[in-house]
């Protein structure tokens, strides 16, 4: 990647997007933020250069620059990826850490958070603009979907699938070949040992879901 990058977002995994990125020697432009109490402001000496509308920003993408949009809330993350794509026609980049491991087998969509510590086994498949936390382990044949969030140190064992915008808390343990369902929430900590209905949260060991 030769482009230097702007993020959107300038909290959440902000600082750990723009670490990811200087770690693999790529240059970060600025931040923009609607936020306005973050304008003028710097994280690590990379201001937050306006909002996520400022055309003299915008404009740069896909010709000068790469985006990344950098907030762990999935529906302002769709939002915001609807946005870039529709006034840009570009899909933002992914932020990889350089300390993370991945199976030259397994294949990786855009825009996606993978930071230090993650391990992708063997034919691991990762849809578009999901994150996936420090240290977590995908083992061999996981599909993960678009906007899944993978919780730091989570292991999700062979065979399973990870549907659309399902979150699984840290630490979790997803045993192999089920499935977690479509907006789904695992809570941290949690044994899973049978697949996840849509929508459905569940929690503890093994896991159960939560009434509401």
């Amino acid at each position: 990647m030769d482009k230097p990058i702007i993020i959107f977002g300038a909290k959440g995994i902000a600082s750990a997007a723009l670490e990811i990125f200087q770690s693999n020697n790529i240059t970060v432009y600025g931040f923009l933020d609607d936020d306005t109490s973050t304008h003028g402001t710097e994280i690590n000496d990379i201001p937050v250069l306006g909002d996520s509308e400022d055309h003299g920003y915008l404009k740069l993408i896909g010709q000068k620059c790469e985006a990344f949009v950098a907030t762990d809330e999935n529906k302002l993350r769709k939002e915001v990826v609807k946005y870039i794509m529709d006034k840009r026609k570009v899909m933002p980049t992914n932020a990889i850490h350089g300390h993370a491991t991945i199976s030259s087998s397994a294949s990786i969509g855009h825009g996606n958070f993978i930071n230090a510590g993650a391990i992708l086994s063997a034919d691991v498949e990762v849809g578009h603009h999901s994150i996936i936390h420090s240290g977590a382990i995908l083992e061999s044949g996981v599909k993960v979907a678009d906007f899944v969030q993978v919780g730091a140190g989570t292991i999700i064992n062979s065979g399973v699938t990870v549907e659309e915008g399902a979150f699984i808390g840290s630490g979790a343990n997803i045993v192999g070949g089920v499935t977690i369902g479509k907006g789904a929430r695992i809570g941290a900590g949690s044994v899973v040992i049978q697949t996840v209905k849509k929508s459905e949260t569940v929690f503890g060991n093994p896991a159960v879901a939560v009434k509401k």
